[in-house]
């Protein structure tokens, strides 16, 4: 199983990004997935989740202004970041759901 996340960068307070995470290994197109985020010293945030039939679902944090997606023919999932706050910044992760698999995560900082 691999999994690798792109996209991240800086951005200004209301700014947007959108990140990527790219899978092989494992059956995409039947598989659940997840973002989430992590603040250096702080625990693990999930952000969002999106199952096989297209389900989406999003933490209260972000709800309004990201949108997962995906595409199963690129095995690839996105997350399209909107409005973008500094409370956004961490490094941002993509998962199999329900699996030990993880990305190496991409830095998302939005500062002015």
């Amino acid at each position: 199983v691999q999994l690798v996340e792109s996209g991240g960068g800086l951005v200004q307070p209301g700014g947007s990004l959108r990140l990527s995470c790219a899978a092989s290994g494992f059956t995409f197109s039947s598989s659940a997935m997840s973002w989430a985020r992590q603040v250096p010293g702080k625990g693990l945030e999930w952000v969002s989740g999106i199952y096989s039939v297209g389900n989406t679902y999003y933490a209260d944090t972000v709800k309004g202004r990201f949108t997962i997606s995906r595409d199963n023919a690129k095995h690839t999932m996105y997350l399209q970041m909107n409005s973008l706050k500094p409370e956004d910044t961490a490094i941002y992760y993509c998962s199999k759901k329900g699996s030990p698999y993880w990305g190496q995560g991409t830095q998302v900082t939005v500062s002015s």
